[in-house]
């Protein structure tokens, strides 16, 4: 239990600092104890409710609607189609494509820092992009490698990013939460641990604000490229010890 509640407040600080990390972070130290479903289910309502603070944190921050609705519905979407559609595709071939498309990116931006995507173009492709880090997320239970380096590409401010990439994970799962009913994974007494799980992230979120407010702009870009090559580097430990 210990293991949890540390991977939990962990996880908290990270989401309150960069927006992201929650199940980055708890889901590979819940798996050492538990099995990736109970991870996965127990991991909703956290994901849900600290996300909708930090929509609601960050509103005057969002990202234009032209951009964000195409996005978070494209991601909604896309969940809907990884879960039903795409469970039988062979996921070590996905999970490590994207784990080679992340590394490049990430090799690109500290090569050359002022690398970023131009936000027109990025508004361009919101929709298609959303949709393919909602079918990662429901054909794999990520969608990081996508929706993070789609964002942190178009070289966001702090408060920008986190409030957007917050509304595109809510919509991921609010969509997510009845699929996983459905398939049985999500129970009533899982869903009740959930609740605790999500007591531990909020109390733990104010201090990665805390913290976030007082770094530099280059201190969070690294910080998130950081994020992304743990993300991509777990991937392959996952596909080599299956």
């Amino acid at each position: 239990m210990i293991w949890a509640f540390v991977a939990l407040a962990f996880g908290g600080i990270v989401k309150g600092a960069l927006g992201a990390g929650v199940p980055i972070i708890a889901i590979p130290i819940l798996t050492m104890t538990y099995d990736v479903q109970f991870a996965v289910a127990v991991l909703l309502a956290p994901n849900l409710v600290a996300n909708l603070v930090q929509v609601w944190s960050y509103r005057a921050d969002l990202l234009p609607r032209p951009f964000l609705m195409p996005f978070a519905l494209g991601g909604s979407a896309g969940v809907a189609f990884g879960t039903y559609g795409l469970t039988r595709v062979p996921q070590d071939t996905l999970s490590l494509i994207i784990a080679f498309i992340v590394f490049v990116y990430v090799a690109l931006r500290l090569f050359n820092p002022r690398l970023t995507l131009p936000f027109r173009l990025g508004q361009k492709i919101a929709l298609p992009v959303g949709v393919l880090a909602g079918t990662l997320q429901g054909a794999t239970g990520m969608s990081a490698p996508i929706s993070v380096t789609f964002l942190n590409a178009l070289g966001l401010e702090r408060r920008v990013f986190v409030g957007t990439i917050a509304v595109f994970f809510t919509a991921l799962t609010l969509m997510q939460i009845p699929a996983l009913a459905l398939s049985g994974i999500l129970t009533w007494e899982r869903g009740l641990i959930s609740l605790f799980a999500l007591a531990t992230v909020l109390a733990f979120m104010p201090l990665g604000a805390w913290l976030a407010s007082r770094l530099s702009r280059r201190f969070f870009d690294i910080t998130t490229l950081l994020l992304l090559v743990l993300l991509a580097a777990k991937i392959i430990v996952d596909v080599l010890i299956r």
